[in-house]
């Protein structure tokens, strides 16, 4: 058992140490904490000076006065009788010595001879404060009562931690609400990051708002702007992509119809595979476009998957030693036929142009998940990426060949459209280093 309470204990301080460190609401209640007890001693310690100065100048020549005439009240000799008396109806406790009398108003409890050590705060001369002695030579003994500074403190003390924890509740929840705009600003922050600025951070006391509101305007103003400056990235794509389409279509018209003589054949050919190239890129862009709007719509129709590759494989140049491993009793799903294609294309495409140099051929694999999902699977067995590369893969534009020679890629389109369409079917989009090679996964539901 011990060795578990150990490990209990250990990730206790762990927490408390990591909400120390990260949460700015335990900061402040920590620091409501130290204030509170650094007050509370203050004002004990602040008081105490004050009572014992207060004390030599005013209440001692009282409580001198005082116990004068509780010694005279019990009389020489002293009379048990009249001490029992003062002792039931007063907080205090008297010890009584001498030659004829020797009595203690509580037998059992120890002695309340107050000769200690706080004695040495008055002169040697003074007469001791609550300690008198009668003419015929006894020595009556004046003490507080035991019960009354036993309970009371006691109840005093729970009282006061059960004030301070009360307290210490309602500043907690005090700093909760002030702070809860910080939730809302976090919130929208995550937000904007993936790209979604239909919703504004809530702003709350528009009219009159403070540090937190203002900061949550101004981020609300940073992520219009952002989305602003997306939107018109977009439409510039759109348009310029739109408008390159049929002086492409011309040209390649004007191409196909030179005549296919010996010496102007290889320039035919030539420009006819790069007008495909920049083909492909503008539709590339435009699709990727279309998918990335919030908007986009797919065309939804019952798809075997299975045929589906095949069809992608059987028109690829290259392809022909792909291996396709595929699931027994695939079911049919509602897919958009014409973009998944165009992700199948893609991915076999660039598994190819890194599979040049491997000896194996690429492997598309489709299997059936026990959580009822279909995996599509890609992988290519060439040199890979650098493991910090991964990441980076799939976004628009980049590609690990910083010299993007033709040869060696495209333009760093392909794997960014997989990503958006696969996406858009609600799939799981995933590229790791399958040492060798890449691997590719799409997991639909």
């Amino acid at each position: 058992m011990k060795p578990v309470t150990n490990r209990i204990q250990a990730s206790w301080h762990r927490r408390a140490r990591r909400a120390l460190a990260h949460s700015l609401r335990v900061r402040l209640v920590a620091l409501f904490l130290l204030l509170a007890f650094a007050m509370a001693a203050t004002f004990v310690l602040g008081m105490q000076s004050a009572l014992s100065i207060g004390w030599r100048d005013a209440a001692r020549p009282l409580v001198v006065d005082y116990v004068d005439r509780l010694a005279a009240e019990i009389g020489s000799p002293p009379s048990i009788e009249r001490a029992q008396a003062m002792v039931q109806h007063l907080p205090l406790s008297v010890q009584i010595s001498g030659p004829l009398v020797n009595w203690r108003s509580n037998p059992q409890g120890a002695s309340h001879d107050h000769r200690g050590p706080d004695q040495n705060r008055w002169h040697q001369d003074e007469p001791r404060l609550l300690e008198r002695t009668t003419a015929d030579g006894h020595r009556i003994v004046f003490g507080l009562s035991i019960a009354a500074w036993n309970d009371r403190p006691r109840f005093i003390g729970w009282a006061t931690l059960a004030l301070l924890l009360v307290f210490t509740g309602l500043a907690y929840i005090r700093v909760r609400r002030m702070l809860r705009p910080l939730d809302d600003i976090r919130a929208g922050a995550l937000r904007f990051g993936a790209g979604d600025f239909t919703q504004a951070i809530a702003v709350r006391q528009a009219r009159q708002p403070d540090e937190l509101g203002e900061l949550a305007t101004a981020v609300n103003t940073m992520g219009a702007d952002i989305h602003q400056m997306l939107e018109a990235k977009r439409t510039l794509l759109l348009a310029i992509s739109h408008e390159l389409r049929s002086p492409l279509t011309r040209a390649r018209l004007s191409t196909e119809l030179l005549p296919e003589t010996a010496d102007v054949q290889p320039a035919r050919s030539a420009l006819l595979r790069d007008l495909a190239l920049m083909r492909d890129l503008v539709t590339d862009l435009l699709e990727s476009e279309r998918l990335a709007s919030p908007h986009a719509a797919l065309q939804r129709e019952p798809v075997a998957l299975a045929p589906l590759v095949g069809e992608v494989i059987a028109g690829l140049d290259g392809a022909q030693n792909v291996e396709l491993q595929v699931s027994a009793d695939l079911p049919i799903l509602q897919l958009d036929s014409m973009r998944m294609r165009l992700l199948l294309r893609n991915l076999l495409e660039n598994a190819l142009r890194h599979s040049a140099s491997a000896t194996q051929a690429p492997i598309v694999a489709i299997r059936l998940l026990p959580a009822g999902g279909i995996e599509i699977t890609v992988r290519d067995f060439g040199i890979g990426v650098p493991e910090n590369q991964v990441a980076l893969l799939a976004q628009p534009f980049y590609r690990s060949d910083t010299a993007r020679e033709r040869a060696s890629g495209g333009v760093g389109l392909g794997l960014y459209l997989c990503k958006l369409v696969a996406h858009a079917h609600g799939a799981t989009f995933q590229i790791e280093n399958a040492k060798p090679g890449l691997k590719v996964s799409v997991t639909l539901p």
